[in-house]
């Protein structure tokens, strides 16, 4: 049993020992997302922020009322989402020429979650980081990590199916690759289903306990 799990994490460090490069460029791309994200609420007009807010506020307000969609519901389109995320990344490894769009996804993943914190605070100050505090983070602690491993998995094996197809030098067989990769997105759903019942189940509640708390300061704005 020793053995097997010396033998696991070592593995776990030469893959990220291997990939270190990749790892290093995939996070750096998904922080300048958001970056870019924060940087994009002070761009708006005031109408639009305006607008933003008041359906942001009648979102509270609902949630506030109990007034949201079944945790059923949430966790099956939370799944969906991602998964069809993970899957597009997956698809975009094995295609070579879909090597500039995974990237591009990672930055719009990164500029979504930078645009809808940076919104948050800067439409209500303190609330507004609590309220991303525990309707953004929670299931993003789980999220996060699986889309920059599925990017840099997806990038390192299209940089070796272009090594096959174009430099011609004997190497380990695709197959067995291929087979880690798929084995690898497996994997991943199931942190992915995690996190969709984190979302589903753990957010609305925790996001209803802090609206409760801010509600004197949000519910006014929606009417």
């Amino acid at each position: 049993m020793k053995n097997r799990k010396k033998k696991y994490q070592n593995m776990i460090a030469n893959h990220f020992r291997e990939h270190s490069s990749i790892y290093l460029f995939i996070i750096v791309l998904f922080l300048m997302g958001v970056i870019f994200g924060a940087v994009v609420v002070n761009s708006l007009t005031l109408t639009q922020k305006e607008d933003l807010y008041y359906y942001l506020s009648q979102f509270f307000s609902q949630v506030s009322n109990g007034k949201v969609a079944d945790s059923e519901d949430l966790f099956i389109q939370s799944f969906s989402h991602n998964s069809k995320f993970i899957g597009l990344m997956w698809l975009l490894g094995i295609s070579i020429i879909g090597l500039p769009v995974i990237l591009i996804l990672l930055f719009i993943k990164g500029m979504v979650v930078g645009f809808t914190v940076g919104f948050l605070v800067n439409q209500m100050g303190w609330h507004g980081f609590l309220l991303s505090f525990v309707s953004v983070l929670p299931q993003n602690i789980i999220v996060i990590p699986i889309f920059i491993i599925s990017a840099t998995l997806s990038v390192a094996f299209s940089f070796k199916m272009i090594r096959q197809q174009f430099i011609k030098r004997m190497g380990e067989p695709i197959l067995p690759l291929f087979a880690r990769y798929t084995f690898l997105l497996i994997i991943a759903f199931v942190f992915l289903a995690i996190s969709s019942g984190v979302e589903a189940y753990v957010s609305p509640v925790l996001m209803k306990s802090i609206i409760k708390m801010v509600e004197a300061f949000i519910i006014p704005a929606a009417i």
